[in-house]
């Protein structure tokens, strides 16, 4: 395994999956393919594949693939027997959250999803409800998609096939024959969406089953277990690592909010009319004036120029807003502090304020050029008394 590439590994590790999820497979298959999946995830760590910065758009057709694998690996852990479930749910929900929080950071997942996740009141069931109606039709929409996109692609490669048996291809055209980028883009993206709908709907279900096994070993606990206060302690001290690791985890693709610096945004949001995470725009848009047909369009002409400068105002208008003014005067400010504080520390680094202890040759040497400094000064004072300032240029003033 370690000397296979990543290609391989994952066509590897996505037959097992495969296998596992349609019949099903023995535990040796299963651990097995959770180790290939694990040996994707470090490489695809390794090579860097994948930046906070970019988007879906930014990402290869032949790295779209990768962005499967902690969803894979989330599945595959899921399906392993093991005596303390709690602890496979726990990893298993930490992949398909990671899949998901790299999911949204690439902008993969609808709006109306990460919405509909973010609202929480009294028609938490009713929205649940919509929730899962919908999802379901998106799911039932990529199977359709992948179905479709599959039949096209057998077609054509029938037709090529028959065409190849019929006339020769020639050397160069096999490329076109099979420059099929866009397509095979297509099938990714509707492969991680429809991936993307079904690890909700699995994050969904272990939570359940999470709640339901904590309920019964708590209750079991209080029923007379010895190892009570020991074991809610390990379980607390777990918590405390699975949030911080899946925190780690999230802050690598979640991207910071930016920060609020309109005066008017601000106070909608304090007064409950706005939310953070809604757009806004603080610039000052000028207004316009002239006739309505040519404001908003492009003035070319000279003639449409002067009728746009029809019914213009009789003072100047403003050019920016007065947050812009007070970030510009503020960036002025800081500019002029930096100024200061370099012009203080030039003027306290003067010679004679070191303290520094200098040897014997090096005092002679001070002496020196102090004798030296005086003797230059001297002359340039004689010189100047015997050239006035303005000396010499008598022609070339006003007044001279």
């Amino acid at each position: 395994m370690d000397e296979l590439p990543l290609p391989a590994l994952f066509e590897q590790a996505r037959k097992i999956h495969q296998t596992a999820t349609e019949s099903g497979c023995d535990q040796d298959v299963v651990r097995k393919g959770c180790q290939v999946l694990e040996k994707c995830e470090d490489m695809i760590s390794k090579l860097g594949l994948f930046s906070a910065n970019e988007t879906k758009e930014d990402i290869s057709t032949t790295n779209l693939k990768y962005i499967l694998v902690p969803y894979y690996l989330g599945e595959m852990i899921e399906k392993i027997a093991q005596d303390d479930r709690i602890q496979i749910l726990k990893a298993s929900q930490a992949k398909l959250k990671e899949f998901l929080s790299f999911c949204e950071a690439m902008e993969l997942i609808p709006k109306d999803e990460l919405e509909t996740c973010a609202q929480a009141g009294p028609n938490a069931f009713v929205d649940q409800r919509a929730r899962k109606i919908a999802r379901f039709k998106r799911q039932r929409a990529a199977e359709s998609k992948l179905l479709e996109i599959m039949e096209r692609k057998e077609r054509r490669g029938r037709s090529t096939r028959a065409a190849a048996l019929s006339t020769p291809v020639e050397a160069g055209e096999e490329e076109l024959l099979d420059d099929d980028g866009e397509e095979e883009r297509e099938a990714w993206l509707t492969t991680i969406s429809l991936a993307i709908c079904k690890a909700c709907d699995l994050l969904e279900m272990l939570k359940k089953e999470e709640e339901m096994l904590s309920a019964v070993k708590e209750r079991q606990l209080k029923e007379g277990e010895k190892e009570f206060s020991q074991a809610v302690l390990d379980e607390r001290t777990k918590k405390a690592e699975a949030w911080h690791r899946d925190a780690a985890v999230r802050a690598l693709y979640t991207k910071p909010a930016q920060p609020i610096t309109c005066a008017t945004f601000a106070q909608d949001v304090l007064e409950g009319r706005a939310q953070v995470s809604q757009a806004y725009e603080h610039k000052h848009q000028p207004m316009i004036f002239g006739p309505a047909s040519l404001v908003g369009g492009g003035r070319t002409g000279e003639r449409e120029r002067m009728a746009a400068q029809v019914f213009q105002p009789h003072h100047r208008m403003p050019t920016m807003s007065i947050e812009e003014a007070g970030l510009k005067e503020m960036e002025i400010m800081n500019k002029w502090q930096e100024r200061n504080i370099k012009l203080m520390e030039e003027a306290n680094s003067a010679w004679h304020k070191d303290n520094k202890k200098m040897g014997p040759n090096e005092e002679d040497d001070e002496d020196e050029d102090d004798d030296a400094a005086v003797e230059k000064a001297r002359r340039w004072d004689d010189w100047k008394d015997d050239n006035p300032r303005g000396a010499g240029n008598k022609k070339l003033t006003p007044c001279g």
